[in-house]
């Protein structure tokens, strides 16, 4: 069972995506695009409010900074995991299948739209916080939290990049699903350290797929994406 959280989580982006479709079609190319970079500056906006707000504190009344060696580390190391895993070459043969499977063959931006939201409503920490909540607790108020935020997004993004955002759904299904079923074991990784350092190097990923919405394939965010792994253990060196 993927928790009643996740399975909100994933209709909400369904009924968003649903929506944005229906709006992309009324919507001339030019306001499309518009649309893109208005939704890639929001979500570069998001990653770095929550980047931010980990690494900045206020300390004798004045503002300090922090973290620095960690985001350095984390994202050194966890590219470094990625390029040599070709995350990204996995990601997208399954996102060639998807477009196959869903008889998107001639659609030349479904790969583009199904990666680029897959990596902003995957990446972050209420995700991981939402799912360990609903597993051991029962209480699905945060992964229902983030589905609102979701739906919003993958409305927008897929008024202007089109269905492949719809599939977005699956692997926050799994991932989220995988988190609720395992919460109990991995509920101890996850201590306040752990959690904070996931959360600001998850959203300087997120400020990375804003930037690719905006400045096109800048960022090979999913070979990026073992730096939040690399960020939870860093927690206990």
């Amino acid at each position: 069972m993927i928790g009643l959280g996740t399975l909100l989580n994933v209709v909400l982006i369904l009924v968003g995506g649903a929506v944005g479709l229906f709006d992309g079609r009324l919507i001339a190319p030019h306001v499309q695009e518009g649309l893109l970079k208005a939704t890639g500056v929001s979500v570069i906006f998001i990653g770095l409010a929550g980047a931010l707000q980990g690494m900045l504190s206020i300390n004798n009344g004045e503002l300090v900074s922090g973290g620095t060696m960690l985001v350095v580390a984390a994202l050194a190391l966890g590219t470094l995991i990625g390029e040599l895993l070709n995350i990204n070459g996995a990601l997208e043969r399954f996102g060639v299948w998807l477009r196959r499977v869903s008889g998107n063959t001639e659609n030349k931006r479904f790969l583009d739209a199904f990666l680029t939201a897959t990596f902003t409503v995957c990446i972050g920490a209420m995700a991981v916080v939402g799912s360990i909540q609903d597993g051991i607790l029962g209480d699905w108020s945060t992964l229902a939290l983030k589905g609102v935020l979701d739906a919003l997004i993958i409305a927008a993004m897929t008024a202007s990049m089109g269905v492949g955002c719809l599939f977005s759904a699956i692997p926050v299904g799994i991932l989220q699903g995988s988190i609720t079923l395992l919460a109990r074991a991995i509920e101890p990784i996850m201590t306040d350290v752990a959690l904070a350092n996931l959360s600001v190097v998850g959203s300087i990923l997120i400020f990375c797929v804003g930037v690719n919405l905006v400045y096109e394939r800048t960022f090979n965010t999913a070979n990026m994406l073992p730096a939040v792994v690399v960020a939870v253990a860093l927690a206990f060196i």
